[in-house]
């Protein structure tokens, strides 16, 4: 009898912690971009909360300051312990985009909000053989930034947190020099004869 309690109990007790380490943290990303950073603007906790790693190595620059002020750059987040895998890939690059956009968008993405002036993006989830992933792209005038979650947590909404991770670097990443410029109509030689 002793025998068959002791056997339930620690059966028991072994679907319960499967069952906690099965447990998916849905915490929602931030709203507000805070330190500690990886590659200078990408906050650290929205990237552990997206990937769900939190061993983290972060590898890459952004230039705010190179082609007239569009900047580029990389940063590749990789998880640092076992296997190194990069699960996190955020690119900025001088180039028009918006027909890519528009591209991404017919192709079923679904488009970003107004995350800063000017700019029109997209974002979808994806797969791969590591497993789910999203990814989102904004352009802005004649700046373009990719965010790929490349493996994503199950059971979390993946495109959901590229697009929250998105409104966090993107104010930052895409400098005052990417937003169109606002023409202003000159007078017309004969809009000014009398």
């Amino acid at each position: 009898m002793m025998r068959k309690l002791s056997v339930l109990v620690s059966a028991l007790l072994c679907v319960t912690a499967c069952q906690a380490a099965q447990q998916v943290d849905t915490t929602p990303l931030p709203t507000v971009a805070a330190p500690p950073y990886i590659c200078e603007y990408v906050p650290q906790q929205a990237v552990e909360l997206m990937t769900g790693v939190y061993d983290l190595e972060g590898f890459g620059v952004f230039d705010l300051t190179r082609n007239e002020g569009l900047g580029d750059g990389t940063c590749e987040i990789y998880r640092s312990a076992g296997e190194r895998t990069r699960v996190l890939d955020i690119s900025l690059a001088a180039l028009e985009a918006s027909r890519w956009v528009e591209t991404q968008r017919s192709g079923g993405a679904k488009p970003l909000p107004e995350i800063v002036p000017g700019g029109v993006g997209y974002y979808i989830t994806t797969r791969s053989e590591e497993g789910v992933g999203a990814s989102a792209g904004l352009a802005r005038g004649k700046s373009f930034l990719l965010v790929r979650l490349e493996i994503g947590v199950k059971g979390r909404d993946n495109a959901a947190d590229v697009l929250a991770l998105m409104k966090l670097i993107a104010p930052k990443l895409l400098t005052d020099a990417s937003a169109p410029s606002a023409k202003t109509a000159s007078p017309s030689p004969s809009s000014t004869k009398e």
